[in-house]
């Protein structure tokens, strides 16, 4: 019992903590975020956050982290079919955690998402590695099927992009209808 309370206290603590960071990245740039500044807005002490960070890079790595397996947990979900209700729902729940994700949107905006991107691309590599294993489309050998995920990854991350450098300007629903025509025009023909 006294686990479960002292594991609990953790998960509490350390979500208080990335939610400040979020808080904070509204307030400031990045790279000017201090351990104080999300000490104060987490309403915690010092000691609480070098318990569970180093210092702030460990905490964006953290997050970065953390961001990379949310999408990818999205990415799985994702079941394709000739369904444009489908898709076009799946797209809306990539548009709905790009808006609700401050450290996501910052650094589609910013030079700095360099090494996130690093890092994403790499776990889009393996990821593709991974369904053209699994799959076998009909008329399209592996290697064309992995450049298409590949081309469908990238389109989405370069709509994503502008959108968010566009302060999410254009509805959310003509977003998710762009990426959802771009998918059944020019990925799905090639998983079928």
């Amino acid at each position: 019992m006294n686990n479960e309370i002292l594991d609990e206290r953790y998960y509490v603590a350390d979500e208080a903590i990335c939610d400040a960071f979020f808080l904070v990245l509204k307030e400031k740039e990045i790279d000017r975020i201090t351990v104080a500044d999300v000490v104060k807005k987490a309403g915690i002490v010092r000691s609480t956050f070098y318990n569970h960070y180093e210092n702030i890079p460990a905490l964006v790595n953290a997050i970065e982290d953390k961001t990379i397996q949310e999408i990818f947990t999205l990415m799985e979900s994702f079941h394709p079919k000739n369904d444009r209700d489908m898709c076009r729902s799946y797209f809306l729940a990539v548009c709905d955690y790009t808006m609700n994700n401050p450290f996501l949107t910052n650094l589609l905006c910013s030079p700095r998402g360099s090494g996130f991107f690093e890092k994403t691309i790499k776990m889009f590599h393996r990821y593709v590695s991974q369904v053209t294993q699994t799959t076998s489309p009909s008329q399209h050998s592996k290697e064309e099927f992995s450049y298409m995920i590949a081309c469908s990854i990238g389109c989405s991350l370069g709509v994503l992009h502008k959108w968010a450098r566009e302060d999410f300007k254009v509805p959310r629903e003509v977003i998710a209808d762009i990426l959802t025509r771009t998918f059944i025009a020019g990925m799905l023909p090639y998983m079928s």
